[in-house]
């Protein structure tokens, strides 16, 4: 009997313990745990963004060497790959119906200009009519023309390098009938290299004489090749909506050759521009937003437009302000309205307590 008042005694306690917990006051229950996430605070940076494109590489000045007139190859005065200089003789031609034609021209030179000096004396005299005077003067002109000819034709005959640079592989040998549709070789003056590209017309405007460029090719990996934008071209291509532009490169290790394929990187005017990571901005459909953090912690949707994306980050032209702190990385868990809390970083002791302010660094050129 006494047992069984004393099992009615702990069921009555129970309910009465569960009656006391729903009669608790409103308000006392405990608030929603903030979501950990990683923070930045924004602040205008040094920014500068680029313009990429491939061009191709030209030589500063470029020639197919061949000749004016047909003759055999009488002497080669040069290997591939020779460096030359201006003016240095390159091929000889035979001339020796040339040279023979001129000392027969020459001759003739000679006696039309002493039978011309003796007339002249005789018509000082008035021994002579003046028209017979003027008829030698003619036949003289004509002759020191033929000489000139003659002379021409003797230096059509040796081929010269036009302008200094680098000869490409040898086409002829002698012995050999070169006629003006054969190649000797080519030539390249490869000092200073042209690299032409196109780019699109709303980006005109960057494209100033002397903004600074860089080209990489899978030549020479690893390797950044320094130059600067010399000149535009006039007109606009009305098919494709895009200019070309002439950027020039020195080149005193010759690594650059004509016909290689480049990737530019055009850099426009630096300036300063809000500027965030890339993974802090949300893309769904056309729009982009980002979290921003309130005073009170919680978070917000804030609609952006975004500009250049390079390196990771991501250029804001509206939607922010300098100061506002913006969530990078966790946006995957969060909605208008939740609160949030830096999340502790590992590292140095202290670290946990610190909230993760890094402004974003200064892009790298």
């Amino acid at each position: 009997m006494a047992s069984r008042f004393l099992a009615r005694g702990l069921v009555l306690a129970g309910v009465l313990g569960l009656v006391a917990c729903d009669r608790q006051p409103e308000g006392t229950a405990s608030a929603p745990a903030a979501i950990p996430v990683t923070t930045t605070l924004v602040q205008p940076v040094a920014w500068s963004d680029t313009v990429q494109a491939l061009g191709t590489a030209q030589a500063r000045e470029s020639v197919t060497l061949t000749a004016k007139v047909s003759e055999i190859v009488d002497q080669v005065h040069f290997e591939s790959g020779q460096q030359v200089r201006a003016g240095e003789p390159l091929v000889t031609l035979r001339v020796d119906a040339q040279e023979a034609a001129l000392g027969e021209a020459e001759s003739t030179l000679a006696e039309a200009d002493q039978q011309y000096r003796r007339l002249q004396g005789l018509a000082e005299q008035q021994l002579v009519a003046r028209s017979t005077l003027d008829a030698q003067r003619a036949l003289r002109e004509v002759a020191a023309a033929r000489v000139r000819q003659m002379k021409s034709d003797i230096r059509d005959r040796h081929v010269r390098a036009p302008f200094a640079g680098v000869l490409g592989i040898r086409q002829v040998s002698p012995g050999a009938l070169l006629t003006p549709n054969s190649v000797i070789a080519t030539l390249d003056d490869i000092s200073r290299m042209y690299v032409d590209f196109q780019v699109p017309e709303a980006a005109l405007s960057a494209m100033v004489p002397g903004a600074r460029v860089t080209a990489n090719t899978a030549a020479w990996p690893g390797r950044q090749f320094e130059g600067e934008v010399q000149t535009t071209d006039a007109r606009i291509d009305p098919g494709t909506r895009a200019v070309t532009v002439r950027a020039a490169f020195d080149n005193p290790e010759a690594l650059l050759r004509p016909g290689m394929l480049l990737d530019v990187h055009l850099y426009r005017p630096e300036r300063q521009a809000i500027v965030v990571p890339e993974i802090a901005v949300v893309q769904v459909g056309r729009d982009s937003f980002v979290y921003r953090v309130g005073q009170d912690g919680k978070v917000e949707q804030a609609t952006v437009r975004t500009g250049v994306r390079r390196d990771g980050r991501a250029e804001i032209l509206e939607g922010l302000e300098a100061g506002d702190r913006i969530v990078v990385d966790g946006t995957g868990k969060l909605r208008p309205g939740v609160t949030v809390a830096d999340a502790p970083r590992p590292g140095k002791p202290g670290d946990d307590a610190r909230q993760a302010q890094d402004v974003p660094a200064t892009p790298r050129d």
